[in-house]
């Protein structure tokens, strides 16, 4: 198996002034016109696939050092820029989750890939869980981190010099990637109105029995908290795109998320 970089960027310094590592030559990537938009994707070697959705106003290459830990471990990695994001364009529509997991499964159905795994940073967690709810089928499994499902439920905002290191990268990711590098503050306004207002889902009464369930396993130490059938997996805490966090990528020996590093974690069938 090859070395990875094991430095870390916890101040995001590195990543202001460089962004994350270089991403790997595809074996194919492209442009798929979909409900006003044109949505560009990669794909990167084979095996049990993997979809990655990155963060809000972030973009693929923000992926560089996972996508190699997942290909060592015999993954096909897509690659998605998410509607107005990097490569892809947008148009007039407001942003919603479930219009980006549209986009997700139209490039699925280009692919045709019958069913994925979904590897979700932030905006790209949530739209990997409304994935799983509105096309069970499609998904094996939601590996996601940084995000929520009910706003309401969400620390007040508060700005600093290392999300303002983020920022500016995405800035200049924006400037350099974009079809239109001069609407960045539009843009972001058009996503802070989505992650201000959505998602808004609540858990029925059986989905709290299984998060009641999950909870007893973990702290009985099971970390991988698995519960049978396909796994959707939560990782708490924030999310840096650094070397350090491959780790959490090494997923595996089978598809579906069903075997994970050592991050903690709580896996939960689906309903």
């Amino acid at each position: 198996m090859k070395a990875h970089m094991t430095t870390h960027d916890d101040d995001l310094k590195t990543f202001e002034a460089h962004g994350a590592a270089a991403l790997p030559s595809p074996d194919e990537q492209g442009h798929l016109d979909h409900d006003g938009a044109r949505i560009w994707y990669s794909s990167h070697g084979s095996g049990p696939p993997v979809i990655m959705l990155h963060g809000g106003l972030g973009h693929s290459g923000n992926w560089g050092y996972q996508v190699p830990a997942l290909l060592d471990a015999g993954y096909r990695v897509v690659l998605i820029d998410s509607r107005g994001h990097g490569l892809s364009t947008r148009d007039a529509q407001p942003y919603t989750y479930e219009l980006l997991a549209s986009d997700v499964l139209a490039i699925m159905d280009a692919l045709k890939l019958e069913q994925a795994t979904v590897v979700g940073s932030s905006d790209g967690a949530c739209t990997g869980l409304i994935m799983a709810m509105t096309a069970p089928a499609r998904v094996a499994g939601v590996f996601y981190f940084a995000c929520n499902m009910d706003p309401s439920g969400a620390r007040e905002f508060q700005p600093t010099e290392t999300l303002d290191r983020c920022f500016h990268r995405h800035a200049a990711d924006y400037a350099r990637l974009s079809a239109t590098p001069d609407q960045f503050n539009a843009f972001v306004e058009s996503v802070g109105l989505m992650q201000r207002t959505q998602p808004t889902l609540r858990p029925s009464p059986a989905a709290r029995t299984v998060q009641r369930r999950a909870a007893d396993v973990s702290r009985a130490g099971d970390q991988s908290g698995q519960i049978g059938g396909s796994s959707i997996t939560s990782h708490g805490g924030d999310f840096a795109p650094t070397a350090r966090t491959s780790r959490s990528y090494n997923v595996a020996r089978s598809a579906g998320l069903k075997t994970l590093s050592r991050s903690s974690s709580t896996s939960l069938s689906r309903a």
